[in-house]
Parts: structure tokens; C-alpha cells; sequence
């Protein structure tokens, strides 16, 4: 950059300082953090309860973490002055709020930095603590105070919902307690193309009665805004609380009911012949896996692994239930909607009736689907409705989970989750912290 223009160093500019009404006088290094002295730059000599001109008394010192520079804790040292009301008697000291919340040992750049670092980076709170240099209660609850006033009370966060996904999510693996949960994810940004999805809410238990609840506690208005509903269960609780509301069931579970039955049937049949459970010399044991690649996938060895699997006799029944989960997948997979809704509804009444007796699975299967059938055919007729992205943001908590190593405090948890998954937006925090 030959043209470049340089100014002098300014460590107020640089630190960001000015943005917090602060001036920088000093700084020294030290081993594990930079220490930069700063003054208040109002004034502030007014008397706060009788209006006259103060004195000043005395100063005092307040520390707070900064964020850090290259990784380098950095402490910001306010030296606060503090007045004496000649006429009244009061004392009081300048204001640091644009510096700090009261009381707080963040200063609001290091309460942003830390917010964006878990929010937006997925850093965890301990790894967040070290870069401040402060505890792990002192990071965790600033966060958790901001993330809740910016996000979690914000009655915005439900303005707009047309379309949910709902599911359920085991937070912990204990056994005192609820270990499950119960997850609204909007899905109206998937649906409309505005955006990606986003986690609504958390509730604990995953019964329909937790569900319901949940609904019921939403104003009517915004129940009456919902139009669709992807989901897996929750069928009641769905048609009791948002009538008007189209039901629609994700195909990964729909594909999963059919490879449910694949399985199991797989097994039965391996029972059957030879007494025991699959083991690796087994042909059926082997093709475990294959059986469940979509038929369009298949390479050249495992088509001849199959061909070879379904030429004796006895496995025309694992034959019979594989084509019945090639053909759903093929629907689904169908470029064009309409064609694949019609292949849907031929298999619906081909596995509904006329089954015979001893492919149990594909039975069962053909109840199932024959009760949900409004539900199944639902997708094909709303393009981007799916559970696939509540899946998705599932997948995401689980990383969060692991990450922190577990959590103990379920409301910890969901406002954790809520920071990690609910569409935060860095301009949703406090003005000064922009």
C-alpha cells in the first residue's frame, strides 16, 4: 500500500476507549495481561441532588476486563474521580455507565467481545473466561445477563412465526430427572427462503401435555399466524391447540418408519434360518448397510451384493420390504413434487391393503402411514416445510452439550441454547455495546 497514510499511535483509538468515554493515560505489560490506565473523560461535576457545582474529593480505582488484543487479557484501571457538594453535603463520583454496568467487571467492548465469541465463534464460557482473564461465574453470568435482556425477554423473538418444527432432544444422560426435552424450531425463514431457521423455545418433558402447555401460553393471535407444522409426534396436542394449522410429517421420520421395518424384518428372517443373531459370515448380517443406500447410489459391488442377497428363496421377504423403502425414497427424492406425491399415494394403498400375512413389518408400516397419510402427503403439497433443519439445529446443541461437557441447570441449558441457536444478531445488544 505505497499511498497508506499513518497517524501517530493513539492507544485510546486503538483499544476502543472513546467508545466507552475513556481516555488512556498508561500502560504496562505484564507476564499474563496488558494493563491500560484510563481516566473518565466527562467531568461530571454537577451535584446529582441539589444541582450545585461540586469539588473534588478524592479519586478511586475500578477495574474491568477489556477485550483482549491478539489474545492478551487486557485490563482497563479507571481511575474515578469524586465530588463533594460544598452546599449540601453529597458526594458522589463521575459516571462510568457508558464504560461498564454498575457493578459489572466487564467493561461493554469485553462484554461484547465475549457475547460475539460464544454466540457467533461457538467458543465455550471457560475458553471465553481465560481470553478476559476472569472467572468462569464472572463470564458466564455477564453473558447470560445480556443474552437474556437482548434475546431471551425480547417479545420480538415469536413476531412472524408461520411455520414450526417440533422435536424432542435428550439434554442429559442421567437418570434424576427429566432428561428430555421438548424443541420449537420457526422454520418460516426455510419456508419463505428469507432466512435460516432458528430455535423458539425450549420446554422440559416431551409429552404431548408439555407441548400443549407451551402453545396454550402463546397469545391466539400468534397461534392463529401458524399455518404449518413439521413434526415426528405431538399429533393431539398440535390439532387441539392450532386447528387451523396444517400438520406435516417430516420425511426423515417417514423414511425412518420404513427402515424400521427393513430392519427388522432383516432380523427376523436371519432368526428365522439360522437361530441366531447376524454375525459378519452372515450374508444378510453383511448387507445391513447396503440395504439401506438409496437404489439411484448404488455402486457396482454393492448392486451385486444385493443381487446376490436376494436370489435364494428364503429372503423374498427382505426383498419384498426393501422395494417398498426404495420406492418411498424415490418419491421423495422425485424432482418434480407432484409426481412424487402421486407415487406416494400408490404406495400408501399398495402396503394399506391386500399385504400378505407374513410380511408383518410392511403391515405395520401400511397402519402407520395409512393413519398419517394426510400428514405424510402434506409435504409434497408446501415446498420447504421439513424437520430436517430442526434436526439440524439439534445437531447443533448436541455439539454444545459436548463442548461444555454437560449441563447440570436446565434453564442454564436452554438460555444457552437460545444464545447458541435463536438467531442472535450482534445489533440486538445494548447501543453502547455497538
Amino acid at each position: 500500500m505505497p499511498d497508506a497514510t499513518f497517524t501517530s499511535p493513539d492507544l485510546t483509538t486503538f483499544a476502543r476507549l472513546d467508545e466507552l468515554g475513556l481516555e488512556a493515560v498508561g500502560q504496562r505489560v505484564e507476564p499474563d495481561r496488558a494493563v491500560i490506565a484510563c481516566r473518565v473523560v466527562e467531568p461530571d461535576q454537577w451535584c446529582r441532588r441539589c444541582g450545585c457545582e461540586g469539588a473534588p474529593r478524592d479519586t478511586v480505582t475500578r477495574e474491568l476486563a477489556h477485550e483482549p488484543f491478539g489474545w492478551r487479557p487486557t485490563t482497563l484501571v479507571l481511575t474515578i474521580r469524586r465530588y463533594r457538594c460544598a452546599h449540601c453535603g453529597h458526594v458522589w463520583r463521575q459516571d462510568t455507565t457508558a464504560a461498564a454496568e454498575p457493578r459489572s467487571k466487564l467493561s461493554r467492548r469485553g462484554l461484547r467481545w465475549a457475547l460475539e465469541a460464544i454466540v457467533l465463534a461457538h467458543l465455550t464460557v471457560a475458553r471465553v473466561a481465560e481470553g478476559l482473564a476472569v472467572a468462569w461465574d464472572t463470564a458466564n453470568d455477564a453473558v447470560l445477563a445480556e443474552g437474556k435482556r437482548a434475546l431471551i425477554d425480547d417479545p420480538a423473538r415469536f413476531d412472524g412465526v408461520s411455520a414450526i418444527g417440533v422435536d424432542e432432544h435428550v439434554w442429559r444422560h442421567t437418570r434424576a430427572g427429566d432428561k428430555y426435552v421438548t424443541v420449537i424450531i420457526d422454520l418460516t425463514g426455510i419456508r419463505d427462503g428469507t432466512g435460516p431457521a432458528r430455535l423458539l423455545d425450549m420446554v422440559e418433558g416431551r409429552s404431548k401435555a408439555a407441548f400443549k402447555t407451551w402453545l396454550a401460553h402463546r397469545p391466539q393471535a400468534w397461534r392463529d399466524a401458524v399455518e404449518v407444522v413439521a413434526m415426528d409426534g405431538f399429533k393431539t396436542a398440535t390439532a387441539e391447540e392450532l386447528p387451523d394449522a396444517v400438520t406435516v410429517m417430516d420425511p426423515f421420520h417417514v423414511v425412518r418408519l420404513a427402515g424400521d421395518a427393513l430392519d427388522t424384518c432383516r432380523r427376523r428372517v436371519q432368526q428365522d434360518l439360522h437361530g441366531h443373531r447376524g454375525r459378519k459370515s452372515d450374508p444378510l448380517y453383511r448387507a445391513r448397510r447396503t440395504l439401506h443406500t438409496g437404489a439411484d447410489l448404488l455402486t457396482d459391488t454393492q448392486a451385486e451384493r444385493l443381487t446376490a442377497l436376494f436370489t435364494p428363496d428364503e429372503h423374498v421377504q427382505v426383498e419384498a420390504t426393501w422395494g417398498i423403502y426404495q420406492r418411498m425414497i424415490a418419491a421423495y427424492r422425485h424432482e418434480d413434487r407432484a409426481t412424487g406425491r402421486e407415487l406416494m399415494v400408490k404406495l400408501i394403498d399398495s402396503v394399506s391393503t391386500g399385504v400378505p400375512a407374513a410380511l408383518v413389518e410392511v403391515t405395520k408400516l401400511g397402519r402407520t402411514l395409512k393413519t398419517r397419510a394426510a400428514d405424510v402427503l402434506a409435504f409434497f403439497d408446501r415446498p420447504g416445510t421439513s424437520n430436517g433443519p430442526t434436526e439440524a439445529i439439534n445437531g447443533r446443541l448436541e455439539h454444545l452439550r459436548g463442548s461444555a461437557l454437560g449441563f447440570r441447570n436446565l434453564t442454564n441449558y436452554i438460555a444457552r441454547c437460545l444464545l447458541e441457536s435463536g438467531g442472535f444478531r450482534p445489533q440486538l445488544l445494548h447501543p453502547r455495546l455497538g
